[in-house]
């Protein structure tokens, strides 16, 4: 090789290493220092006013919402739908070879909430009733085998017990204080796909479906939201924007037979959640307290024939021998307004609030009474879920001769007799006339007087016959008639706009 290109060589290689370490190929302290990424700032949660997140509400109560999974005999969960997994339509129109005729077990899936660190949760009284084996999944996916420490069907409520410490937990807020319209999540496992949260609002209070798990002994109070509840979600969390639990979701309304959501869904209030978990964790059962009554709402024309300045309270319609009421002087055709100093809307708030009530509990009663409010101290008794058994009544065969009176009306009637009080009544009352017809134009239809209809009162009135029907009609001053009848056992007030 000649001088030259040795030379040449050299030179090109020396200014390839300064370039090299000028543009920091090799190292130089002229290279500045690559900083590592900064995480992307999180969304605000609030933008001019307006919420655009509820992640950090989710991240905090999340953890306290579990997966239910039950295992139980198919012939003792035949009748709820709700628990079937994605999977049952498959096994149904694929059913497996039968060898024998031993019960299939069937498993089923639900939500529930931790309410306390040592493992307590509420769900469902559907959701865990009937079940051999309960399983926890928590949201971090440990399972857990849970002990059923109590059940409770007429609020469809349970509680049941893991193993654990420290565990998250929800803290049950005031369901009272809940406004209609307020923002809420709801937290859950929908058709067993695992844990989800939706959001809406409150859309009612103090609703009633009669669709509840104990059935004719169910008590009532749900919260409606239309946040997306599906099957899957019974016993999941209700959550306010303070990450309380105000209710226990129960219910939904669909259409069709896919039982989707339709946005109308109702969870049991924390209120009522919170009394009975409190009695089941002490005792292990649920005490309701009980006046004695039979009562029925109050309607406009009610109040107005009773001179009451408005349509809000319970109308008492019977009082039952020997209970609290009637020790306690209530009376039939009293109406009660407020429950210590607290108003009394209905009938079912009435209910609500005296079984929310342990036996034994001295309660005062607002009653007007000949239009003159009075305070009587009832001892509630304890609610007994046999002691409203319908009596037995007899069939007296012959039908007794119709007394065409009580024209204004528009009914047939015949006096009353210790038979026909058995066959149409309770077999206690002792005095009124039996309805035999009803014209189906007449005043009394437009009232919802029946045939088998006893009319014990007219305007407050003993009426034994139907002259006394009459006189007490035309004794009206324009207001609306109050009618007292005894239908198959059970007293209640109508009212009657003569024309």
């Amino acid at each position: 090789m000649s001088p030259r290109i040795i030379f040449a060589t050299a030179l090109i290689t020396s200014s390839i290493f300064v370039s090299g370490c000028r543009n920091g190929l090799f190292g130089s302290e002229d290279v500045p220092v690559v900083q590592p990424e900064t995480p992307a700032p999180a969304t605000p949660m609030v933008v001019d006013g307006m919420r655009t997140s509820y992640a950090d509400i989710v991240e905090r109560s999340s953890p306290a919402v579990v997966q239910i999974a039950v295992e139980v005999r198919s012939s003792s969960r035949a009748s709820r739908p709700e628990f079937d997994s994605p999977l049952d339509e498959f096994f149904r129109q694929f059913p497996a070879p039968r060898s024998n005729e031993q019960p299939r077990v069937q498993r089923g899936f639900g939500s529930g909430v931790i309410v306390s660190a040592d493992g307590s949760i509420i769900t469902n009284a559907h959701v865990v009733d009937g079940a051999e084996k309960i399983t926890v999944t928590s949201a971090d996916n440990k399972d857990f085998t849970a002990k059923l420490v109590g059940i409770d069907k007429p609020s469809d409520l349970a509680v049941l017990k893991i193993e654990a410490q420290n565990l998250p937990f929800l803290s049950l807020g005031n369901s009272d204080t809940v406004r209609v319209g307020d923002i809420v999540l709801a937290i859950g496992n929908p058709l067993g796909i695992g844990q989800s949260v939706t959001a809406g609002i409150i859309s009612a209070k103090g609703r009633q479906t009669g669709l509840s798990y104990g059935g004719n002994y169910s008590f009532e109070d749900f919260l409606q939201t239309d946040a997306p509840i599906n099957r899957g979600n019974s016993g999941g969390a209700l959550i306010n924007l303070q990450g309380e639990l105000i209710g226990i979701n129960s219910q939904i309304l669909s259409s069709g037979s896919s039982g989707g959501n339709i946005g109308i869904a109702f969870s049991i209030p924390s209120n009522m959640a919170k009394n009975i978990l409190e009695q089941i964790l002490n005792t292990g059962r649920v005490r309701r307290g009980f006046l004695g009554i039979q009562m029925q709402n109050l309607t406009g024309d009610l109040a107005e024939s009773l001179d009451l300045p408005e349509a809000s309270g319970v109308i008492v319609n019977n009082v039952s021998p020997g209970r609290a009421a009637e020790k306690a002087g209530v009376k039939r055709g009293d109406v009660i307004t407020a429950v210590n100093g607290e108003k009394i809307v209905d009938g079912n708030t009435l209910r609500n609030k005296i079984a929310g009530t342990v036996p034994g509990t001295e309660v005062k009663l607002t009653v007007s009474r000949g239009g003159e409010a009075q305070e009587i101290a009832v001892t509630l008794d304890e609610y007994d879920l046999e002691g409203s058994a319908a009596s037995d009544r007899e069939d007296e065969g012959k039908e007794p001769q119709k007394e065409p009176s009580s024209g204004r009306l528009g009914v047939s009637v015949v006096p009353l007799t210790p038979q026909m009080a058995k066959q149409y009544g309770s077999g206690t009352e002792t005095q009124g006339v039996v309805v035999m017809e009803v014209n189906s134009d007449s005043v009394a239809a437009e009232a919802g007087i029946l045939k088998g209809d006893i009319l014990m009162e007219v305007n407050r009135k003993p009426v034994s016959s139907g002259d006394e029907v009459e006189t007490a009609l035309q004794a009206a001053a324009g207001k609306p008639v109050l009618l007292l009848i005894s239908r198959k056992g059970n007293t209640l007030f109508l009212t009657a706009r003569l024309k």
